[in-house]
């Protein structure tokens, strides 16, 4: 059985500040809340092979995984795969103009669950999108709370 999960938040900032935010990965503990570390070498620009570690929480554990980027269109779209974690997990971000100055984020996991997640994939997509839906609220309010200052 199979996660895919996909959530949506519309942020009132121009698209090349949001991604530009979003796929920073010194900004991922500002806004995620399950992250609770994050290991990238951030003098190294994030591009294509490049792998970043994080460290986190969910349902209740501790998780450490590796991402590996495979795609990256600055502006437009991030994709990442595990390259060592619990699971095998693909997260994708895209970045789409919205009303006005707005972007539209689009924030999509899925994987399949291996070992022993495995039995706890039906507990997994309700919580990712609750996880998820937490999350980008809060990106959006960090994005456009800095605007303001």
């Amino acid at each position: 059985m199979s996660v895919d999960v996909t959530t949506t938040v519309d942020v009132n900032r121009p698209r090349d500040q949001v991604a530009a935010y979003v796929i920073d990965p010194a900004n991922a503990t500002r806004w995620y809340k399950n992250i609770t570390s994050v290991d990238y070498a951030a003098s190294e620009p994030l591009r294509v092979g490049s792998k970043v570690a994080f460290q986190a929480r969910f349902l209740g554990r501790s998780l450490a995984y590796t991402y590996e980027i495979s795609e990256l269109v600055p502006g437009h779209r991030l994709v990442m795969r595990t390259a060592d974690g619990p699971f095998p997990m693909e997260t994708t971000y895209r970045f789409d103009d919205a009303t006005g100055s707005a972007t539209k984020v689009t924030l999509r996991n899925r994987g399949e669950p291996v070992g022993f997640s495995r039995f706890l994939t039906p507990l997994m997509a309700p919580a990712m999108r609750r996880a998820n839906r937490q999350d980008l609220k809060r990106l959006k309010s960090v994005i456009e709370s800095a605007a303001e200052s």
